[in-house]
């Protein structure tokens, strides 16, 4: 039996003008037709961090990031999921930290995890599930062809994930 009270975010990040950025975005419209919880919202945030940050002080339980990630020496298409880590709030300072939300343009998720944190409503359990990208940098609107198979196989993880999520919320 699921708790009512119980709330998951899945952020969806990304520019779809810059080709492989765009992942985040278009898992967003692939989750609009799975058959996720009722405990779950979807919501494609775009590049913009502070709207994400609007979304987290509704008060949610977990928080699923989804976004093109970069990780050294993985093939384009590859899928990765990782409990977010949070850079130190030591290592910025108050103004570093307003400037994160006053910048709505390439949100890197290391700010958006900062600034959540810093407002104190970044949940506990945050999992970031990310794709390889191939290209990011020119003025493009697809993805690449192995970040586009990719995408239906980030939607299987991010549903595991969340299962992974309810299950571990329902035994707190």
């Amino acid at each position: 039996m699921s708790d009512p009270d119980t709330r998951i975010l899945v952020a969806c990040m990304g520019n779809v003008l810059r080709g492989d950025d765009g992942f985040g975005v278009v898992v967003a419209r692939e989750l609009e037709d799975q058959d996720l919880p009722p405990e779950v919202e979807v919501s494609e945030v775009g590049i913009s961090g502070v709207s994400m940050a609007q979304d987290l002080l509704e008060g949610y339980d977990a928080l699923v990031l989804v976004d093109a990630m970069e990780r050294e020496g993985a093939d384009p298409g590859t899928i990765h999921v990782e409990r977010a880590t949070v850079p130190d709030l030591d290592g910025y300072s108050t103004r570093e930290i307003s400037g994160f939300a006053a910048d709505m343009h390439q949100t890197d998720p290391n700010k958006v995890l900062v600034l959540g944190e810093a407002l104190d409503v970044l949940p506990e359990r945050t999992i970031l599930v990310g794709c390889e990208p191939r290209r990011t940098d020119d003025l493009e609107d697809d993805l690449s062809d192995p970040v586009r198979a990719a995408v239906p196989r980030a939607v299987e993880h991010i549903e595991l994930v969340v299962d992974e999520l309810l299950a571990d919320l329902e035994d707190r």
